[in-house]
């Protein structure tokens, strides 16, 4: 009688949450390693868009699409386009046709986190190094020995995971863009005139090698990016100074002469949150040669900029591709070897759109962004 074969998943993120359903409901036994010591330990970031043949895919395959309808929300489909001087170049403010709809990325782990068995999920579980073993399988390591022995190890730990360098040398770089993250609180009731401006869904604004994305979660609360390109060397010097709220809000005004007070305001009406987020990337393409025990989805197999909205989804959709091929293939190398193939294939399409989205900061963005907004809207269609 074959053993019962089990997944050790490094990461408890979308796609390894994901991955993790997925497993579950084909009855595969599996355990996720995560970093935080339970899931409000941090913050999990701003809104997603879901998308059909994606995020959503893999959420309705997982059987959990009524659970993500509660809570998502349909209508935050809104476009507004304005240069730094203040000036409206595109609005799209209606209802989204139902194929992108947003969700809170906490909200979203909590969904993935509710339909799983809890003594699945190992909280507060650093993963010092994965080690071969003699009869094929990979033990698990953390700072005060072995976690676990699984057929597979999947590294779902993101941009800089320590389960890559089994399969791959490659690290991400750095993109020459800079984020600024703010945070603002309860806009409609606290700032009327920036919650008038930020349509339902999100605001963009382009300018010389600079930009700003505002985009609003649930119950009133808008994360705002500004965005710059900068050298390595002014990376490592620090842009604004975090560590002192005001003092990084006046220094980030100061980085913006001539934008349009309304959309400075957007600084001054920030909490204290400030998060310097520099973009990083895996080369177009990273592949590896296939290595049976251990593979990787998500950001820890193609971390991309943000610009494409496509880092979620296809980290889900890694996470869904993946848990089918296993429980549709006894022969687990052999499924994994067809999963990295397509995943491969995926990736490469969408980071090459996501370099490309790097444009939104550059000298001349904005025929290039509105180009791409009236794309969307047409690809749309009617609402």
């Amino acid at each position: 009688m074959q053993k019962t074969r089990t997944v050790g998943i490094v990461g408890g993120g979308p796609g390894g949450l994901t991955l993790a359903r997925v497993l579950a409901t084909r009855g595969i036994p599996f355990t996720v390693f995560e970093l935080d010591e339970h899931a409000l330990s941090r913050p999990q970031g701003g809104s997603l868009d879901l998308h059909g043949d994606s995020g959503l895919r893999a959420l309705r395959e997982a059987g959990l699409e009524a659970e993500f309808k509660a809570v998502a929300r349909y209508d935050d489909q809104g476009d507004a386009l304005y240069d730094a001087q203040g000036t409206l170049h595109f609005q799209h403010n209606e209802a989204s046709n139902g194929d992108r709809p947003e969700i809170d990325r906490s909200q979203l782990r909590d969904l993935l986190l509710a339909s799983l068995p809890s003594e699945r999920i190992r909280w507060g579980s650093k993963v010092s190094a994965v080690e071969p073993l003699p009869d094929g399988r990979h033990r698990v390591v953390g700072p005060e020995g072995t976690l676990g022995e699984f057929d597979l190890v999947v590294g779902a730990d993101g941009a800089w995971s320590r389960i890559r360098p089994l399969v791959s040398q490659e690290t991400p770089a750095f993109t020459g863009v800079l984020f600024i993250e703010l945070q603002i609180d309860d806009v409609d009731t606290r700032h009327p005139a920036i919650a008038k401006l930020l349509p339902h869904g999100k605001l963009s604004v382009v300018g010389n090698n600079r930009g700003l994305i505002a985009q609003r979660s649930s119950h009133g609360h808008v994360r705002a990016y500004f965005m710059f390109r900068v050298s390595e060397a002014q990376l490592r010097e620090g842009l604004v100074d975090t560590s002192s709220p005001p003092r990084a809000r006046e220094q980030l005004k100061a980085l913006l002469p001539g934008w349009a007070p309304s959309l400075l305001a957007f600084i001054d009406a920030s909490n204290d949150t400030i998060v310097s987020r520099p973009i990083v990337a895996l080369p177009v393409g990273h592949r590896w040669t296939h290595r049976p025990g251990v593979t990787l989805l998500g950001d820890a197999a193609h971390v991309m900029s943000p610009f494409s909205g496509e880092g979620v989804n296809m980290a889900m959709l890694d996470g869904l591709e993946l848990g089918l091929a296993l429980a549709a293939d006894s022969d687990w190398s052999r499924a994994v070897a067809g999963y990295e193939a397509a995943m491969f294939e995926r990736a490469a399409e969408a980071a090459e759109g996501a370099r490309q989205g790097l444009d939104f900061v550059s000298e001349h963005a904005l025929e290039h962004v509105l180009e791409h907004f009236r794309e969307m809207q047409q690809a749309a269609g009617p609402a």
